[in-house]
């Protein structure tokens, strides 16, 4: 009998409904939850809806997607190729403001400020280039009126040659002559000159854009250096900035270099030739320090202008112009050059020349500039990442 009434009570607490308070609530369904919390604006859920299925990747849409990648990458290269030329001035710009760096720097280390120091440099280049100009303008224009002053006399002088005399009196040489100086000659120089004027107008504008992108490359160097250094991950920004730095060191240190180089290759070249007593001897030196700038081939092309220039004035100053500078350059390639760059750049010479010549083979003579710097980035780059993880690999 208990057993019924147990069996009973558990029936009928078994039947008996909840209350509300132990029910939980039916959950909602999933295609009416979005579209009321889009309405709602709860957090977590996509206003416009659920994303649809992905389209299906068939082989037109592949061909397609391909097609547009390939166009897209054409399109670059001749974007690139078209603007080479601006590419370049900004690489010399940025490549001469890193090297003119560590002049700012030092002044900064005497108390000045970094604005003051960037303008007693940028002062500086600019009297350079004044310099040059005063130095080498002049005797050019001098000698160009000259030799337009002595045509009339050279005319003269040949016509009254007598196997001139002759030659006309035979073949018409001096009528033919005057026919070819005044219908292909004339035009012909007319064009050549006005290309001159619009070549030496084009150098004016790139020397000019050539030192304000340089200024402001100068004056920004250290927030352009941070901003990129923001680009890498933090966990590496230490390692990386002290990488960076050593290259831009180096890269410095190769422009302050070579530039000293070429000012003593100038200074010698000046005394030997006041000594020489061969005309415009300031203007021949300031050639030689510039194409001692070039590598390689940079002071046997001065050598050879500067010789040639004397030769014209008399010969034993042509014989010991040539002789001076084999001696000199002797002197430069085995004692003034290695003991300039031991600080700066740390390339081997066979890598030098390597460098030089990939460089001077894409780009002409700021490909052969930049090279050797480049290599020795390169260098470092290697020597202090590739290599360590070859060894920990």
């Amino acid at each position: 009998m208990s057993a019924d009434v147990e069996f009973t009570a558990e029936q009928e607490k078994a039947e008996s409904p909840q209350p509300p308070e132990e029910q939980a609530p039916p959950e909602p369904e999933p295609q009416e939850q979005a579209p009321r919390a889009a309405v709602k604006g709860e957090e977590g859920v996509q206003p416009y809806g659920l994303p649809g299925k992905p389209f299906a990747r068939g082989p037109f849409l592949f061909g397609l997607v391909g097609g547009l990648g390939v166009l897209t990458a054409i399109a670059i290269a001749q974007m690139v190729v078209a603007s080479l030329s601006t590419i370049v001035l900004v690489v010399v710009a940025m490549f001469l403001a890193v090297g003119l760096n560590p002049a700012v720097e030092s002044l900064q280390r005497r108390g000045v400020t970094r604005r003051a120091a960037i303008t007693i440099v940028f002062a500086g280049v600019i009297v350079a280039f004044v310099l040059f100009g005063l130095a080498i303008v002049p005797p050019v224009s001098k000698q160009l009126t000259e030799f337009v002053n002595a045509v009339p006399g050279y005319i003269t002088e040949l016509s009254n040659h007598p196997t001139l005399r002759q030659l006309d009196a035979d073949y018409q040489i001096l009528p033919q002559l005057r026919t070819f100086v005044t219908s292909t000659l004339g035009p012909s120089l007319a064009t050549g000159i006005m290309g001159a004027g619009l070549v030496v107008l084009n150098g004016v504008f790139t020397t000019v854009t050539l030192l304000v992108l340089m200024l402001y490359f100068l004056g920004s160097l250290h927030t352009i250096k941070d901003y990129l250094l923001k680009l890498v991950p933090a966990s590496r920004r230490p390692r990386t900035r002290a990488i960076s730095e050593e290259i831009l060191g180096g890269i410095g240190g190769y422009v302050a270099g070579n530039v000293l180089i070429s000012v003593i290759a100038g200074v010698l070249t000046w005394i030997f030739l006041s000594i020489a007593d061969v005309q415009y001897a300031l203007a021949l030196a300031l050639v030689v320090a510039l194409t001692d700038l070039i590598p390689l081939v940079g002071a046997t092309i001065g050598a050879v202008l500067v010789t040639g220039v004397a030769l014209l004035e008399s010969l034993p100053a042509g014989i010991a112009c040539a002789i001076f500078f084999v001696i000199y350059q002797q002197i430069e390639n085995y004692f003034i050059y290695p003991r300039v760059m031991k600080r700066s750049v740390d390339v081997t010479p066979a890598v030098t020349v390597i460098a030089a010549l990939f460089g001077g083979a894409l780009l002409g003579i700021v490909g052969a500039l930049l090279a050797i710097p480049v290599a020795a980035a390169i260098s470092l780059i290697i020597r202090e990442i590739v290599l360590p993880r070859q060894d920990h690999a």
